[in-house]
């Protein structure tokens, strides 16, 4: 694989639309694919091509899928005119979505059985680190299909972790990195709702934790967000948080192993939802703990 690569991109929310930009500027040459066509002008813009179809985003050396959750990956490779009806023999696809463990080890499997190659390469970072080419990425997978993917990789990311050959253990890290943030933003939140309520200003709080205590860039960025209030537009939808942390569910009973943590930040997200806060930062879990403590000022 050449350093700069024709490469097809399937997803354009705000993370795919950062991270298909960052190959752009990297100098690949991109043909990108949303399922509300709209969405590919701003790519389109700066140089990429528009794919009308799925199979159009296939015909490159790699295609990469960057999509919500598991139905979506699902319709979009094994649907009519799909990634898998549509890549070449020995052409690559690489998911950077968090999905499922079992669907991940459904993928590989069935690429493998296509003649084709399959690496799983999820990201952790938020909107602005794709946008910047900042993200960090778990990629897993044939090591030398990996090592081909690297120049995509770079240019999306400050640093590419490999894990091994196993597609699904990068899915698997991905998952459990995404329940330890958000047992953080809970974790935030119950303390800043007991320091908040004796009048201590939260702010202070948040800079006293992480100029001592809690220094990583998780409790700035979202201490940040439920100090303020700020919870909109959302980075991270309460509803992917909810599926992130079904998902963590649903590999550990299949492992069985018991999350009785997993299980308590499911209900939180699923309460939120349940009040209608769709739309809102999945760090806005941090309103229920204001709102279990009486701080009513707090819910705007």
């Amino acid at each position: 694989m050449a350093d700069k690569e024709r490469v097809g991109f399937i997803g354009l929310g705000r993370m795919g639309t950062g991270m298909a930009g960052s190959l752009l500027r990297a100098g690949h040459e991109v043909t990108v694919y949303n399922r509300t066509p709209g969405k590919a002008q701003e790519l389109v813009d700066r140089g990429a091509h528009k794919a009308r179809q799925v199979a159009d985003a296939c015909r490159g050396d790699v295609v990469i899928t960057m999509l919500a959750d598991d139905a979506a990956v699902e319709g979009v490779v094994f649907g009519d005119g799909g990634v898998l009806q549509s890549l070449g023999k020995a052409k690559t696809h690489v998911s950077m979505s968090t999905i499922s463990v079992a669907l991940s080890e459904r993928l590989a499997a069935a690429h493998a059985q296509a003649g084709q190659r399959f690496v799983a390469a999820p990201v952790f970072g938020r909107p602005d680190a794709a946008a910047a080419g900042k993200l960090f990425i778990i990629a897993a997978g044939a090591p030398d299909v990996v090592a081909l993917c690297m120049p995509l990789f770079e240019a999306m990311g400050q640093k590419t972790i490999p894990i091994g050959d196993a597609p699904q253990a990068a899915n698997l890290i991905k998952l459990s990195g995404n329940f330890l943030i958000a047992s953080v933003i809970e974790a935030l939140a119950e303390a800043m709702a007991l320091v908040g309520k004796a009048g201590i200003d939260r702010r202070q709080y948040l800079d006293l934790l992480t100029a001592t205590l809690f220094t990583a860039p998780v409790y700035k960025t979202y201490g940040g967000l439920i100090a303020g209030g700020k919870f909109e537009p959302a980075g991270f939808a309460v509803p992917l948080g909810h599926k992130d942390i079904r998902l963590t569910l649903a590999a550990a009973e299949s492992l069985r192993v018991p999350m009785p943590l997993a299980s308590l930040l499911h209900d939180r997200f699923l309460t939120l939802i349940a009040r209608g806060g769709e739309e809102l930062d999945w760090s806005a879990i941090g309103r229920l703990a204001a709102n279990d403590a009486g701080l009513e000022d707090l819910l705007r």
